[in-house]
């Protein structure tokens, strides 16, 4: 690849700039644009095609739980949204509003979906009468505005593209089930599909979704130590089903107030397939979200046979793997060079040597290895490289994560690791949102991510405070 780097324009160096380096991955591997609209993006081919994939998968498992998929309106009323005081004030500072219609005045204000809690909670009020119409188990696919005054590609966007679970359940313990199960879907998710460790736990109070009574997190770490917010899924017991009056006749013959979920995902984790994954030649790209599995490139294909037997495997490839052949006239290390950029999986290289010797060679993305394979058994090979490339990605970001999450168990430790280290903290915590305020203005920016489902008892006290601690906290700047 180096000799080759004239051949693609070269980008930032990780280690130099790592913000350049991700703005440069973005534009050269073709995956946005930017628009006129500050923070709304251009999704180009290439980088819609990840999200495709990102959201067949994800859609696949979410029907698997009984989820069924709906839509909803862009534009909320603001009397709708005024239903719930805390989710509103939540949403405030972010929301994007509609006044004029056509060249008329509107009567009342219209808010672009920041999210669409609201706009569920009146259809749902509608179509829920006995318990016999839950549970309710509906998400939609959609955009959503939200007016960033600081914007990044993929991170934080205007506007994004993401889903939105939104559940009704007639008990509060089927509710507190759901937001778990689906918790559950995204980290396997992550693991499985995305190749991609994280840290999972409960927010604090004070970082809690606005009118939740719980907020569940998936946070995984990207290279540089700093964490990315992955997911979330979030109990809202019956807060939302009051301030919208929804009732059911339950088995008692009682009206009751049901029990609501929300969970989401977004575009932002294109972003993190990046920032985890990603080297100095480019993207490296997990192999069931890669919107080209296999690149299949023909050697001095000037010469008789090669074009012909490339076509050849391209048909067989095809019927497994999202296979791409490159007959274009570049010359093969300019198209080396591409492919690695773009992230490509498996490179898959077939010239007159290779024809006499009924073989081909198979290079993989993450460590550039070479493997010589017989074409008869090209498919199983494929498929073999493939899991072995998943494999080794999801083992150098745990790696990677491991490394760069330390304890602090003192206060003088914790500034040390916040100011100088970066990466995770793991750190006993007293409970005070006083304390989580006082820890992020000292560090300049660390956060508590979440109370892990598992806690390790690392001192009797809190790291800031001194008083007994309550709960283990992994802390850590955030995107």
């Amino acid at each position: 690849m180096a000799n080759n780097k004239k051949m693609v324009e070269a980008i930032t160096s990780r280690d130099e700039d790592f913000a350049k380096w991700y703005t440069d991955i973005v534009k050269k591997a073709e995956l946005i644009d930017y628009s006129s609209v500050k923070g709304c993006m251009v999704f180009r081919p290439y980088g819609y095609a990840i999200w495709e994939n990102i959201q067949h998968d994800m859609d696949r498992r979410f029907k698997e739980t009984g989820v069924e998929n709906v839509y909803m309106p862009m534009f909320i009323p603001e009397s709708l949204l005024q239903k719930e005081k805390d989710h509103v004030e939540g949403f405030a500072p972010e929301c994007a509003w509609v006044t004029i219609g056509g060249q008329e005045k509107l009567t009342e204000r219209l808010c672009v979906r920041p999210t669409s809690e609201t706009l569920f909670c009146e259809h749902y009020k509608k179509v829920i009468e006995t318990y016999r119409d839950l549970p309710k188990l509906y998400n939609q696919w959609c955009s959503v505005v939200r007016w960033e005054k600081t914007t990044r590609p993929f991170l934080r966007n205007s506007e994004f593209l993401w889903q939105e679970g939104h559940t009704m359940h007639e008990t509060a313990e089927e509710a507190k089930e759901e937001t778990l199960r689906m918790l559950k879907v995204y980290e396997d998710f992550y693991r499985e599909t995305l190749a991609i460790p994280a840290v999972v736990g409960q927010k604090t109070e004070k970082e809690k979704f606005a009118g939740a009574e719980a907020t569940y997190t998936i946070e995984p770490m990207m290279h540089n130590g700093v964490a990315l917010q992955g997911g979330t899924s979030h109990y809202f017991g019956d807060g939302f089903a009051k301030g919208f009056d929804i009732k059911f006749q339950g088995r008692d013959n009682k009206l009751h107030y049901p029990h609501q979920t929300s969970w989401g995902v977004s575009t932002r984790m294109i972003g993190a397939i990046i920032m985890v994954h990603g080297d100095d030649d480019g993207l490296i790209l997990p192999p069931k979200v890669s919107p080209i599995q296999v690149a299949l490139i023909p050697i001095a294909q000037h010469k008789e046979g090669v074009l012909e037997k490339a076509g050849e495997l391209k048909e067989r490839l095809a019927k497994k793997f999202r296979v791409k052949l490159d007959d274009s006239d570049h010359a093969p290390g300019w198209k080396f060079a591409e492919y690695e950029m773009k992230g490509v999986p498996v490179r898959v290289e077939i010239g007159p040597k290779d024809i006499e010797k009924n073989q081909c060679v198979i290079v993989r993305r993450d460590t550039r290895e070479k493997i010589f394979t017989p074409l008869e058994s090209l498919e199983e090979k494929i498929e073999e490289t493939l899991q072995a490339v998943h494999d080794a990605m999801y083992e150098r970001a745990l790696k990677n994560m491991q490394e760069k999450t330390n304890v602090a168990t003192t206060y003088e430790q914790f500034l040390t690791l916040g100011k100088e280290q970066g990466g995770f903290i793991k750190a006993m915590w007293c409970g005070d949102s006083e304390c989580e305020d006082k820890l992020k203005d000292v560090t300049g920016g660390v956060k508590s991510r979440c109370i892990p489902f598992e806690e390790e008892h690392l001192a009797d006290t809190c790291v800031c405070c001194g008083k007994p601690a309550k709960h283990m906290v992994y802390w850590g700047k955030q995107y």
